[in-house]
């Protein structure tokens, strides 16, 4: 079924608002209102007349309205839309400019100087290896957050165990964690089950958690517990680290929006990172939010839907 627009639901209230109106005005003979009547003077086919003239007219200058109200909608999107994706293409030209170059400059030095001291030629490459890594991560997510903006009828969908999910992840960072001298609490409770895309779901979890590494400072110690409801599963990332300035909160979804630049590139982040967790959470139906705790650190906090045939499921006390 087509959605109306908002120029087409205007026109159908107006319109149900006036015939309904109409309708009870002939079907009451007198102007107080206290009885009803039948049609059966020719005044009340006279009056019946007027107001079909009434509301074609009507319904001719409400139509009208609703075009041009439409139009006007669809161009201030398209404006909104067109500079969306001009500052994008520039951030994202501005953000490939800066490893290609690095990768260029190291190349022409390599070869502009063979004779150059074998361990500078391998600090040199390194460099270079760096930067390629960091190109492929910025190529990686830049099509992760084009396939779930034009491309997310084509995304599969399956059970995900959030929880080996997450301990894999726990696996993977542990190096990591352990050069900042950070400490990494998973509280989740085995086998948590929701319906979702592999991928995505686990660039949620490691993208938080990679936010964290790179802002909440050495020393740190993360927390992520999880809450069972009904219909979902209602996860909490927290650390008590420097947390984040309330200026900065309001935009930390924002694509290439960078608290600390220099500090975000030092690490290898891209600026993407959370923009994908946003658009990967709403894609699967679930709502996200972000504050500084208490104490120090800042707090994620977002809902994953469960698993359908869990939603069906008897409570555990009266499973076998």
């Amino acid at each position: 079924m087509k959605q109306l627009t908002e120029g087409r639901k205007m026109f159908v209230s107006v319109m149900a608002i006036f015939a309904v109106y109409a309708v009870i005005f002939i079907l009451f003979e007198d102007y107080d209102r206290r009885s009803m009547a039948p049609m059966s003077e020719t005044s009340d086919w006279h009056l019946l007349g007027f107001t079909l003239v009434v509301m074609s007219l009507l319904a001719i200058l409400l139509h009208r309205y609703a075009q041009r109200m439409d139009e006007r909608i669809s161009r201030e999107k398209e404006e909104q839309h067109a500079q969306m994706r001009r500052e994008l293409t520039q951030n994202i030209s501005h953000e490939l400019k800066t490893p290609v170059a690095s990768i260029l400059g190291y190349m022409e030095t390599l070869i502009d100087n063979p004779d150059m001291a074998p361990a500078t030629q391998q600090q040199f490459i390194r460099r270079s290896h760096q930067q390629a890594k960091r190109l492929t991560a910025l190529l990686h997510d830049i099509s992760t957050l084009n396939r779930m903006d034009y491309a997310a009828e084509n995304i599969s969908w399956q059970p995900v165990n959030v929880s080996q999910l997450v301990a894999d992840i726990v696996s993977e960072t542990t190096p990591l964690l352990e050069k900042q001298h950070m400490t990494f609490d998973n509280q989740l409770p085995a086998d948590i089950m929701v319906e979702g895309n592999d991928g995505l779901i686990y660039s949620i979890f490691r993208n938080i958690l990679d936010n964290s590494v790179c802002y909440a400072g050495e020393g740190t110690h993360i927390v992520l517990s999880a809450i069972e409801f009904s219909d979902s599963w209602w996860f909490n990332f927290s650390d008590n680290g420097v947390g984040i300035p309330a200026e900065h909160l309001s935009r930390l979804f924002e694509r290439f929006y960078r608290i600390d630049k220099g500090r975000s590139r030092q690490m290898g982040g891209t600026g993407l990172g959370l923009a994908i967790v946003k658009n990967a959470v709403l894609l699967h139906g679930g709502t996200i939010t972000t504050h500084n705790g208490n104490n120090g650190g800042v707090s994620f906090t977002f809902t994953l839907k469960k698993l359908k045939a869990e939603l069906h499921s008897p409570p555990p006390e009266f499973q076998n």
